[in-house]
């Protein structure tokens, strides 16, 4: 291997491949070799092709001795092709191709996702050339494997590609040429595999590409009538699981989580997310849905709002990045917005505009400012979980700096200190907010430091509220028994301290 880059800086023209090939071959040898070894070209590659020869060698391929690996031996294919889901497109893509390859002197190729050749048709005079070179079944031709090649390189790009002669970066495959197109799922929009017309040299036609590309689409299309026919089908089996709903929202999804029915048309998603391991499923509007699985796909059963239960807020404030979440959904969250909400927990009983504005502002405070901040927290939460005139949360408010404070209150010091790892919003200037801060901290220091629970000393120690402070550890290094292995932490921290101080 000549280099580990490729250089195309500085070339006088630009490759135009639309000419005749045979043409063509001397001069794509001496642009391979001028930028592999970092010398000027006589023209550039194409960006396609010198971006897949940076993939390439930096997968530690070598562009003078490689072949592809073999991943799968002769008697394995049959169990593998059969499983996979091109299988089912072979028919109509022999009818568009064969016959076309036979006659252009071209092989037809098949790969899986990961570029491995499941399938290739071909005139047997050809196919016999194309086995030395491993173009043949059961071998690996994804990028990292063998290099740039219109299969592994249309799977790169999720895009049809055309490789000629020297484009290749191994060298055994200069006198050939391919060209390659993804075929996808109309299920989930994932790549299945790719098509692939393969040729020598002298056999090359620049519309190939072309005609590859329109075959991919053309088992795309074959691929989505059948998943329609499959979907009516699991329609017709399972409606009367839909119908025993009786009018109690729901839907009917595929194997893979697609919704082809529903009870209660409304705002449902394409698509639910299905065999993660539980049965209980968030929709995307905050509601619970039960994942029932039927002999094909599953009953999305939702579960009806309860009135008399109120919204579950959870918050947790304690440090620099605060998250709130409301009945399992996380909520998008500023600093601001935070600020409002720890400062309505605080205060249960509910704030005014004019209370929150001077809380958060200070005497500068605008309640016009307030009241838009918060209509926007109002309808990230939704209205049954906050109220206004007063502003009042009404949800379940689950708060880890409440928490604390109902441990310091009961005279739970070691759960106290357990539970307060940080300081409250910590990056929050808000007057009201500052203040808490500091309370909360300054309780949790005398609580601490008044009781003689070591451990819950220690745990103190460890926050970021009492790492730096000097009191803590003297008392720790002074109390904790000789053989507990944090005695020596804490006289080598309060050591630290004491220089640092």
């Amino acid at each position: 291997m000549r280099t580990e880059t490729v250089k195309t800086a500085g070339p006088a023209t630009t490759l135009s491949l639309s000419a005749d090939p045979l043409a063509q071959f001397a001069l794509l040898q001496e642009v391979r070799e001028a930028t592999l070894s970092g010398n000027r070209p006589p023209a550039s590659p194409r960006s396609v092709i010198s971006e897949s020869w940076q993939r390439s060698l930096a997968a530690h391929i070598d562009p003078d001795d490689y072949r592809p690996p073999i991943v799968y031996q002769p008697d394995e294919l049959a169990d593998v092709r059969s499983a996979h889901p091109l299988q089912a497109v072979l028919p109509p893509l022999r009818e568009l191709l064969v016959s076309i390859a036979d006659e252009s002197q071209h092989v037809m190729i098949v790969t899986d996702a990961e570029g491995t050749i499941l399938w290739r048709e071909g005139p047997a005079g050809l196919c016999a050339q194309a086995d030395p070179v491993g173009l043949c079944e059961g071998t690996r031709w994804a990028e990292e494997s063998i290099g740039t090649n219109a299969m592994g390189t249309a799977l790169a790009l999720d895009a049809p590609v055309q490789i000629y002669s020297a484009e290749h970066l191994v060298r055994a495959y200069h006198t050939w040429t391919c060209a390659a197109a993804p075929i996808h799922d109309p299920d989930t929009g994932t790549v299945l595999g790719a098509i692939d017309i393969s040729g020598l040299l002298d056999t090359l036609h620049p519309a190939t590409v072309s005609l590859v590309n329109a075959t991919a689409q053309l088992a795309e299309s074959h691929l989505r009538r059948r998943m329609e026919l499959l979907d009516e089908q699991l329609l017709t089996r399972n409606m009367p699981h839909l119908a025993r709903l009786r009018g109690q929202p729901g839907a009917l999804l595929t194997p893979t989580g697609r919704v082809i029915a529903a009870e209660r048309l409304g705002h449902w998603p394409k698509r639910v997310a299905v065999g993660h391991g539980s049965d209980r499923i968030l929709l995307d509007d905050g509601r619970e849905a039960r994942l029932e699985p039927l002999a094909e796909g599953y009953l999305l059963r939702v579960k009806p709002p309860s009135a008399s239960r109120r919204p579950t807020l959870t918050l947790t404030f304690l440090g620099d990045n605060p998250v709130a979440v409301i009945n399992g959904r996380e909520l998008p969250l500023t600093l601001r917005r935070a600020e409002i909400l720890a400062l309505l927990a605080l205060h249960p009983a509910g704030l005014t505009a004019e209370q929150l504005a001077l809380q958060l502002y200070g005497d500068d405070g605008n309640p016009t400012t307030v009241r838009a901040e918060i209509h926007r927290l109002r309808t990230q939460l939704g209205a049954e979980a906050m109220r206004a005139k007063p502003y009042q949360l009404c949800a379940d408010v689950d708060a880890d700096f409440l928490t604390v404070r109902s441990a310091l209150r009961e005279g739970d010091v070691a759960a106290a200190s357990a539970a307060c790892p940080a300081p409250l919003l910590a990056r929050s200037d808000a007057p009201a907010i500052r203040a808490e801060r500091d309370q909360l901290v300054a309780a949790l220091r005398s609580a601490v430091l008044d009781h003689s629970d070591l451990d819950a000393l220690w745990a103190f120690g460890q926050s970021e509220t009492g790492q730096y402070d000097v009191e803590v550890f003297d008392r720790l290094a002074r109390e904790l028994p000789s053989g507990d292995p944090r005695a020596s932490v804490a006289l080598a921290r309060l050591e630290w301290l004491l220089d640092e101080d």
